[in-house]
């Protein structure tokens, strides 16, 4: 058997009881995801409710703006997420089976059709209110890696968006039959890399350290887009870098591309989320770019 560490005895879901005959269970996902906006919203209020980390000692918001935001942000989660997983990684599979599209409970929800479901979201509710969309971007953009940090952990507790295989003494031991089988990499039921917990890492901790800093000690709020640009550009190079350690999804790999590369130079290639995140890394340093500028102009 490969040296690795045996996957803890963890359950998906944090209780179940049956009701009327009926069995309900609370998974670890969607807990993550209650928490996660809950905390997001503490922390957009937090930053909110002083006014001098924002442009003219004027927060761009109400308090109770942000809960009003809250339900657009998480339709454009649900609706993006959802139609994101359906049309980047299966299109085939649900261009064929249509009605399974609406089947949310089985699981399948992309974070970059999520992000762009919110931004969609917050364009048209920051729209109707006429609030300026850059700075209500950063308002949004504060809570967003706590909640990622959560999802990721769920997804270490539901065994699933494994890594690649490893040698390496951290490396986890996944229960599933498709984890413990290598073959041509390492022989027998092998470790992978947690790649859950590098994301969570990376997307959660050191992501929101940086913004919480650059926003209550170094001014960034006062430059309206710049913290929602290095949100962006952030979660796109972490979730770039931690791709070289996560296995690709089923969908892509095949006898000849067992790394599942959608695009590929010889041994070299990118995966379906590597395409789908270094656009946000530049996107996000434009952002970055166009906020600066746009404050410079107005000194």
């Amino acid at each position: 058997m490969q040296n690795g560490i045996p996957f803890p005895n963890l359950s998906p879901e944090v209780f179940s009881f049956s009701l009327f005959g009926v069995e309900l269970a609370l998974r670890w996902y969607a807990l993550a995801y209650i928490v996660g906006i809950v905390l997001a919203w503490r922390i957009s209020l937090h930053a909110l409710r002083r006014p001098a980390l924002w442009p003219k000692n004027t927060p761009p918001m109400a308090p109770l703006q942000v809960e009003d935001l809250l339900s657009w942000i998480i339709l454009g989660i649900i609706l993006g997420g959802r139609l994101g997983f359906v049309l980047f990684y299966q299109p085939a599979y649900y261009l064929a089976n249509p009605g399974d599209i609406l089947k949310v409970w089985q699981g399948g929800m992309s974070f970059h059709g999520g992000f762009l479901g919110v931004v969609v979201a917050g364009w048209l509710y920051t729209r109707r209110q006429g609030i300026a969309p850059a700075a209500a971007g950063d308002v949004i953009a504060l809570g967003v890696p706590v909640g990622l940090m959560l999802g990721r952990i769920a997804n270490f507790i539901n065994a699933e968006l494994w890594g690649r295989p490893t040698d390496l003494p951290w490396g986890v031991i996944f229960p599933q039959e498709a984890a413990q089988i290598c073959p041509g990499v390492l022989p027998g039921m092998c470790a992978r890399h947690p790649s859950q917990l590098y994301e969570a890492l990376l997307e959660g901790v050191v992501l929101l350290a940086l913004m919480l800093w650059l926003a209550y000690r170094r001014g960034a709020l006062k430059v309206p887009g710049q913290i929602t640009g290095v949100f962006v550009a952030g979660y796109g190079l972490a979730r770039f870098v931690v791709e070289y350690f996560r296995q690709a999804d089923a969908q892509f790999i095949t006898p000849d591309n067992p790394m599942g590369f959608v695009l590929r130079l010889g041994d070299l290639g990118v995966t379906m989320g590597q395409v789908l995140s270094l656009p946000m890394l530049v996107v996000g340093l434009v952002l970055i770019w166009l906020a600066r500028r746009r404050a410079v102009g107005a000194s």
